[in-house]
Protein backbone atom coordinates (compact mmCIF):
# COMPACT_ATOMS: atom_id res chain seq x y z
CA UNK A 1 0.00 0.00 0.00
CA UNK A 2 1.33 3.58 -0.75
CA UNK A 3 2.44 5.45 2.19
CA UNK A 4 4.15 8.84 1.83
CA UNK A 5 3.20 9.37 5.65
CA UNK A 6 5.19 12.10 7.39
CA UNK A 7 6.86 13.00 4.05
CA UNK A 8 7.29 16.12 2.16
CA UNK A 9 6.69 16.65 -1.96
CA UNK A 10 7.17 19.58 -3.53
CA UNK A 11 4.54 19.02 -7.44
CA UNK A 12 5.48 21.63 -9.84
CA UNK A 13 2.91 22.25 -12.45
CA UNK A 14 0.58 21.16 -9.28
CA UNK A 15 -2.50 23.30 -10.44
CA UNK A 16 -2.81 21.55 -13.87
CA UNK A 17 -5.18 18.57 -15.27
CA UNK A 18 -2.22 15.88 -14.51
CA UNK A 19 -0.76 18.29 -11.88
CA UNK A 20 -4.66 17.91 -9.77
CA UNK A 21 -4.27 14.35 -10.20
CA UNK A 22 -0.77 14.00 -8.43
CA UNK A 23 -1.52 16.43 -5.47
CA UNK A 24 -4.28 14.53 -4.87
CA UNK A 25 -3.36 11.14 -4.97
CA UNK A 26 0.40 11.60 -2.73
CA UNK A 27 -2.45 14.14 -0.53
CA UNK A 28 -4.43 10.90 0.15
CA UNK A 29 -1.25 8.88 0.73
CA UNK A 30 -0.42 11.17 3.85
CA UNK A 31 2.09 13.96 2.49
CA UNK A 32 2.37 17.11 2.58
CA UNK A 33 2.83 18.67 -0.73
CA UNK A 34 3.90 22.05 -2.00
CA UNK A 35 2.27 23.57 -4.86
CA UNK A 36 4.03 26.80 -6.56
CA UNK A 37 1.57 28.81 -8.30
CA UNK A 38 2.14 31.40 -10.85
CA UNK A 39 -0.62 33.34 -11.78
CA UNK A 40 -3.39 33.67 -8.99
CA UNK A 41 -6.35 32.26 -11.19
CA UNK A 42 -4.62 28.92 -11.37
CA UNK A 43 -6.22 28.57 -8.06
CA UNK A 44 -10.19 28.60 -9.74
CA UNK A 45 -10.07 24.78 -10.52
CA UNK A 46 -7.61 23.74 -8.08
CA UNK A 47 -9.68 21.61 -5.41
CA UNK A 48 -7.37 21.87 -2.74
CA UNK A 49 -6.14 24.95 -2.37
CA UNK A 50 -7.79 25.00 1.77
CA UNK A 51 -6.26 21.40 1.66
CA UNK A 52 -4.78 21.60 5.47
CA UNK A 53 -1.61 19.21 3.51
CA UNK A 54 -1.04 21.49 0.89
CA UNK A 55 1.07 24.63 0.99
CA UNK A 56 0.55 27.20 -1.65
CA UNK A 57 3.74 29.15 -3.05
CA UNK A 58 1.86 32.28 -5.29
CA UNK A 59 3.60 34.32 -7.31
CA UNK A 60 6.72 32.18 -8.40
CA UNK A 61 8.09 32.35 -11.77
CA UNK A 62 9.96 28.33 -12.04
CA UNK A 63 12.19 29.54 -15.10
CA UNK A 64 13.80 32.04 -12.67
CA UNK A 65 16.58 30.99 -10.66
CA UNK A 66 15.72 33.07 -7.14
CA UNK A 67 11.71 31.71 -7.62
CA UNK A 68 12.72 27.88 -7.55
CA UNK A 69 15.60 28.59 -4.89
CA UNK A 70 12.43 29.92 -2.91
CA UNK A 71 9.87 27.15 -3.52
CA UNK A 72 12.65 24.62 -2.64
CA UNK A 73 14.35 26.40 0.61
CA UNK A 74 10.53 26.81 1.91
CA UNK A 75 10.53 23.01 2.42
CA UNK A 76 11.89 21.47 5.66
CA UNK A 77 12.73 17.57 4.79
CA UNK A 78 11.73 17.24 1.00
CA UNK A 79 11.22 13.44 0.23
CA UNK A 80 9.97 13.94 -3.45
CA UNK A 81 9.97 16.51 -6.09
CA UNK A 82 7.94 15.89 -9.06
CA UNK A 83 8.24 18.14 -12.35
CA UNK A 84 4.65 18.33 -14.45
CA UNK A 85 5.21 22.03 -14.91
CA UNK A 86 5.63 22.31 -18.72
CA UNK A 87 4.81 23.39 -22.19
CA UNK A 88 3.49 22.76 -26.02
CA UNK A 89 3.26 23.73 -29.06
CA UNK A 90 3.36 22.23 -32.77
CA UNK A 91 3.78 23.49 -35.98
CA UNK A 92 6.05 23.16 -39.20
CA UNK A 93 9.51 23.47 -38.71
CA UNK A 94 9.83 26.60 -41.32
CA UNK A 95 6.90 28.31 -39.17
CA UNK A 96 8.36 27.99 -36.34
CA UNK A 97 9.45 31.37 -34.24
CA UNK A 98 13.03 31.55 -32.37
CA UNK A 99 10.70 32.60 -29.70
CA UNK A 100 8.62 29.12 -29.86
CA UNK A 101 11.84 27.19 -29.54
CA UNK A 102 12.95 29.43 -26.60
CA UNK A 103 9.60 29.55 -24.87
CA UNK A 104 8.98 25.81 -25.01
CA UNK A 105 13.13 25.19 -23.56
CA UNK A 106 12.48 27.86 -21.25
CA UNK A 107 9.01 26.04 -19.98
CA UNK A 108 10.33 22.68 -20.53
CA UNK A 109 13.82 21.86 -19.89
CA UNK A 110 15.16 25.13 -17.85
CA UNK A 111 12.17 24.45 -15.14
CA UNK A 112 13.23 21.22 -14.75
CA UNK A 113 16.29 21.44 -14.44
CA UNK A 114 16.34 24.30 -12.23
CA UNK A 115 13.91 22.10 -10.08
CA UNK A 116 16.31 18.87 -10.11
CA UNK A 117 18.97 21.51 -9.04
CA UNK A 118 17.30 22.70 -5.81
CA UNK A 119 15.48 19.66 -5.10
CA UNK A 120 19.01 17.85 -5.15
CA UNK A 121 19.81 20.47 -2.72
CA UNK A 122 17.15 20.08 -0.34
CA UNK A 123 17.41 16.39 -0.05
CA UNK A 124 20.72 16.90 1.11
CA UNK A 125 21.91 13.16 0.70
CA UNK A 126 18.89 11.72 2.67
CA UNK A 127 16.79 9.65 0.66
CA UNK A 128 14.75 11.25 -1.96
CA UNK A 129 12.39 10.72 -5.19
CA UNK A 130 13.13 12.66 -8.22
CA UNK A 131 9.93 12.44 -10.93
CA UNK A 132 10.13 14.21 -14.71
CA UNK A 133 7.45 14.23 -17.19
CA UNK A 134 8.59 14.00 -20.74
CA UNK A 135 6.58 13.33 -23.67
CA UNK A 136 6.00 10.48 -26.24
CA UNK A 137 7.45 12.03 -29.23
CA UNK A 138 10.54 11.25 -27.29
CA UNK A 139 10.63 8.21 -28.17
CA UNK A 140 8.10 7.82 -31.08
CA UNK A 141 9.47 10.48 -33.93
CA UNK A 142 6.05 12.58 -34.23
CA UNK A 143 6.10 15.19 -36.87
CA UNK A 144 5.00 18.83 -36.84
CA UNK A 145 6.46 18.78 -32.87
CA UNK A 146 10.07 19.13 -33.76
CA UNK A 147 11.06 21.92 -30.91
CA UNK A 148 8.73 20.64 -28.34
CA UNK A 149 9.95 17.03 -28.68
CA UNK A 150 13.36 18.64 -28.38
CA UNK A 151 12.16 20.28 -24.79
CA UNK A 152 11.46 17.09 -24.02
CA UNK A 153 13.84 15.40 -24.67
CA UNK A 154 16.26 17.48 -23.04
CA UNK A 155 14.63 16.49 -19.51
CA UNK A 156 15.16 13.06 -21.00
CA UNK A 157 18.82 12.95 -21.08
CA UNK A 158 18.42 15.24 -17.64
CA UNK A 159 16.77 12.60 -15.82
CA UNK A 160 19.02 9.63 -17.09
CA UNK A 161 22.46 11.62 -16.61
CA UNK A 162 21.13 12.78 -13.15
CA UNK A 163 20.37 9.15 -12.14
CA UNK A 164 23.76 8.29 -13.14
CA UNK A 165 24.92 11.21 -10.97
CA UNK A 166 23.19 10.24 -8.08
CA UNK A 167 23.45 6.53 -8.44
CA UNK A 168 25.47 5.85 -5.69
CA UNK A 169 22.64 7.81 -3.58
CA UNK A 170 19.37 7.10 -2.15
CA UNK A 171 17.94 9.58 -4.52
CA UNK A 172 16.23 7.78 -7.29
CA UNK A 173 15.34 9.62 -10.57
CA UNK A 174 12.67 8.24 -12.89
CA UNK A 175 10.65 10.34 -15.81
CA UNK A 176 7.19 9.19 -16.85
CA UNK A 177 6.75 9.36 -20.85
CA UNK A 178 2.98 10.12 -21.46
CA UNK A 179 1.05 10.19 -24.51
CA UNK A 180 -1.95 12.63 -24.88
CA UNK A 181 -3.80 12.39 -21.96
CA UNK A 182 -6.95 12.80 -21.59
CA UNK A 183 -7.88 16.72 -20.76
CA UNK A 184 -10.97 19.22 -21.53
CA UNK A 185 -7.88 20.47 -23.04
CA UNK A 186 -7.07 18.38 -25.22
CA UNK A 187 -10.47 16.98 -25.52
CA UNK A 188 -11.62 20.61 -27.12
CA UNK A 189 -8.73 20.78 -29.09
CA UNK A 190 -9.04 16.78 -30.87
CA UNK A 191 -12.93 16.71 -30.90
CA UNK A 192 -12.79 13.63 -33.66
CA UNK A 193 -10.26 11.52 -31.15
CA UNK A 194 -10.83 8.59 -29.44
CA UNK A 195 -10.67 9.41 -25.67
CA UNK A 196 -11.19 6.10 -24.45
CA UNK A 197 -7.73 5.14 -25.37
CA UNK A 198 -6.64 7.93 -23.59
CA UNK A 199 -4.78 7.50 -20.06
CA UNK A 200 -6.34 9.67 -17.78
CA UNK A 201 -4.63 11.80 -15.03
CA UNK A 202 -5.60 9.93 -12.65
CA UNK A 203 -3.90 6.67 -13.75
CA UNK A 204 -0.43 8.73 -14.28
CA UNK A 205 -0.95 9.48 -11.37
CA UNK A 206 -1.15 6.16 -9.89
CA UNK A 207 2.32 5.64 -11.76
CA UNK A 208 3.91 8.69 -10.61
CA UNK A 209 2.83 8.04 -6.82
CA UNK A 210 4.91 4.66 -6.96
CA UNK A 211 7.99 6.28 -8.68
CA UNK A 212 7.77 8.79 -5.63
CA UNK A 213 7.16 6.57 -2.95
CA UNK A 214 9.52 4.90 -0.81
CA UNK A 215 7.70 1.39 -1.75
CA UNK A 216 9.65 1.81 -5.51
CA UNK A 217 13.38 0.68 -3.56
CA UNK A 218 14.39 -0.45 -7.14
CA UNK A 219 13.89 1.93 -10.01
CA UNK A 220 15.77 4.69 -10.94
CA UNK A 221 16.94 5.81 -14.80
CA UNK A 222 13.68 4.62 -16.30
CA UNK A 223 11.82 6.57 -18.86
CA UNK A 224 8.60 4.97 -17.87
CA UNK A 225 5.74 5.01 -20.70
CA UNK A 226 2.19 5.66 -19.78
CA UNK A 227 0.19 5.34 -23.10
CA UNK A 228 -2.58 3.80 -21.53
CA UNK A 229 -4.46 2.28 -24.88
CA UNK A 230 -2.87 5.16 -27.56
Amino acid sequence: MLDLSGREAVVTGGTGALGRAVVGRLVAAGATVHVPVFAAEELEAFPYREHHAVRLHEGLDLSAEADVARLFGATSSLYASIQVAGGFAMGPIASTGLDVWEHLMRMNATTCFLSCREAVKAMDGREGRIVNVTARPVLVPTALMTAYAASKAAVAALTLSLAEELSESSIWVNAIVPSIIDTEANRAAMPDADYAAWPKPEEIAETVAFLASPQNTATRGALVPVYGKS
